[in-house]
């Protein structure tokens, strides 16, 4: 009953204030009545109050959005401005509906007594296990305002590294799906047009051209299979992708021996173990419990696996530095640069110092690969397209070789 009694729901009213001017907004209350005695208490005569339909708080609550928050809650809050004007701020101001209704359900549970990290928990979808047990750690060493700021540059460093292994995939992707296509579509409409031109020749066709004619009438006659094979194939792909932790593991493995990408997500991975670790243990999580959200913001199946194995050896006693030692999946400079953390005691710190470098280390090889990949990609899109172009032409000129003999 007392559950049923503190739901708030949130409602659109309109009315007119003292003066007669129209106003609306919206409040949440656990029911019309309670919204039509508020209002009334604040000199508002109320003429319309509906239920906030699903709806109107249409958008999509990214990564950045709460990053976003994350570094403006932290920013008032070392202001001085009080948790509950916070929120009111940050979510008043947000472009995003549905990050302003998330502000304002948070703010409703933190109204009626909830903590701050438990109303976080009630929203795994955005609040991670991470982000919930810094805030808890706040809340209770009285150092929220701290905490929120570390916790901020953290998300900031990791959506930097996120961006910068997105850009080195996306770029040579779209690429060759904008080759394919152009090569779909001279396969499909110029090369026919070529066949019919030739058709009248009347001599026998150069092997190129009779090769790259054979394709073009496989992409005319079978172009549907061809486009919904693809597309038929990369959907099933990324939806067993996302279900199946067997081909997570196997995908995740193998991109870390590609050439020079599984370099570079190898280095992001290093740095994102490093960062969340010293982010967690800088703020006074037990290590054992820290490895939890470490293992989770891994990003990588193999060291998810490699944290899970070094946090079961650390609770029977083994140091850090031996555990990550055993797991095989860490580079010398790493378990020197731990060591030297656990033996001064600034663990956090050399941990930083790690995370630093391995950044550092993911801008170097995304721009050394971008500019690798622009030559090369410029080399196989000549040869292409070329290829195919001298494949149509050599009749002509065989013809106009002919003539001039």
């Amino acid at each position: 009953m007392a559950a049923n009694a503190t739901k708030q729901i949130t409602f659109l009213w309109e009315g007119k204030d003292k003066k007669g001017k129209v106003v609306k907004g919206e409040i949440r209350a656990a029911g019309e009545a309670v919204v039509n005695a508020t209002l009334r208490r604040q000199g508002i005569t109320v003429t319309k109050v509906k239920k906030q339909g699903a709806f109107a708080a249409k958008g999509k609550i990214t990564d950045k959005d709460i990053t976003l928050f994350t570094r403006q809650l932290a920013t008032m809050m070392k202001a001085g401005v009080p948790l509950l004007q916070a929120f009111d701020i940050v979510g008043k101001g947000h472009n995003n509906p549905a990050v302003a209704k998330l502000l304002g359900d948070i703010k409703s549970d933190v109204e009626t007594g909830s903590s701050l990290s438990a109303s976080f928990r009630k929203y795994p979808l955005y609040f991670d296990a991470l982000f919930c047990n810094l805030v808890g750690a706040g809340e209770q060493a009285g150092i929220l305002d701290t905490l929120l700021d570390r916790l901020a540059t953290y998300k900031e460093k990791i959506m930097a590294i996120k961006g910068k292994i997105k850009s080195a995939l996306v770029y040579p992707i779209s690429i060759l799906v904008v080759a394919f296509v152009i090569t779909a579509v001279i396969m499909i409409f110029v090369i026919p047009a070529f066949k019919t031109l030739f058709s009248g020749f009347g001599a026998d066709l150069p092997a190129p051209t009779l090769v790259v004619m054979a394709i073009s009438d496989f992409f005319v006659s079978y172009w549907w299979a061809i486009f919904g094979s693809i597309g038929g194939g990369l959907w099933f792909f990324f939806y067993t992708w996302k279900r199946s932790e067997k081909l997570q593991s196997t995908m995740d493995r193998l991109m870390l021996k590609l050439p020079i990408v599984g370099e570079i997500i190898r280095k992001a991975t290093i740095a994102r173990f490093s960062r969340t670790l010293s982010t967690m243990f800088s703020a006074g999580v037990p290590l054992v419990e820290a490895l939890d959200s470490v293992a989770g913001a891994s990003g990588n199946r193999v060291y998810f696996d490699a944290t899970k194995r070094i946090q079961s050896e650390i609770s029977t006693g083994t140091s850090l530095t031996v555990a990550m030692q055993n797991a095989q999946v860490f580079p010398n400079m790493v378990l020197q640069m731990t060591a030297i953390g656990e033996e001064s005691g600034a663990l956090d710190s050399m941990l930083s110092k790690v995370a630093d470098f391995y950044e550092a280390e993911v801008d170097d090889a995304v721009d050394a690969m971008s500019s690798l990949m622009e030559p090369v990609i410029m080399v196989v899109l000549g040869t292409l397209i070329g290829g195919l172009v001298v494949a149509m032409y050599l009749p002509i000129f065989k013809m106009g070789a002919a003539v001039g003999a």
